[in-house]
């Protein structure tokens, strides 16, 4: 890491939108890297709290069990709209990133997490809002997995899937992991697989 200023002068913050999320506007200025400040400037903020993420993985079968559901950013963005993703969920008060995951993995792909991994915390996307994602890998069974999940009051509709290890690497090697959380844990994996299998000794 390199030497940073760490002057940040908030001239006023104010909430301009509340709905499902929530925009916060900042005025504020900041110290710059050759001394002094910058010029007064106004940004706005997503503020939709904090999330868990776990990819669920079976050592033994070397299989991941995952989710392909609908996503309205994606559609909106222009990219495929049916995501195949990890588990997760958001965070709420009081609430640990370790008991969202081991909560979203039963209600989003019917597993239950038997060992944890922690891999990563992430800003989703620092320019534009405070969100971080902790990243997990989860020891599960994949046996008998499958089928359609989720909570139908929160309008979930989440269809599970079993993916072998190399056909992930596949989709991951041709760009066809386009969300952000899969896609990094799905990397570290790759990259610390042998470690993981001596580990969970598989």
């Amino acid at each position: 890491m390199t030497d940073a200023p760490g002057d940040i002068d908030i001239i006023e913050k104010r909430t301009v939108f509340q709905g499902y999320f929530r925009i916060v506007s900042y005025t504020l200025r900041h110290a710059l890297f050759g001394g002094g400040w910058s010029g007064t400037m106004k940004r706005e903020v997503f503020e939709r709290g904090h999330a868990a993420a776990l990819l669920p993985y079976d050592p033994v079968r070397r299989q991941f069990v995952m989710c392909e559901q609908f996503r309205v950013g994606a559609y909106a963005g222009g990219m495929n709209p049916w995501q195949l993703e990890v588990v997760a969920g958001m965070i709420e008060e009081g609430e640990s990133p370790d008991a969202v995951v081991r909560r979203e993995t039963e209600e989003e792909a019917g597993r239950t997490v038997l060992d944890l991994w922690p891999v990563q915390r992430y800003l989703a996307s620092p320019g534009g809002t405070s969100e971080t994602i902790y990243l997990y890998l989860g020891r599960i069974s994949a046996e008998g997995a499958g089928g359609i999940f989720g909570v139908p009051g929160e309008d979930e509709h989440i269809r599970v899937k079993v993916i072998e290890e190399e056909e992930l690497k596949q989709l991951m090697d041709k760009g066809e992991l386009t969300n952000a959380a899969t896609l990094i844990v799905a990397q570290w994996f790759f990259l610390n697989r042998e470690r993981i299998r001596a580990s969970w000794k598989a």
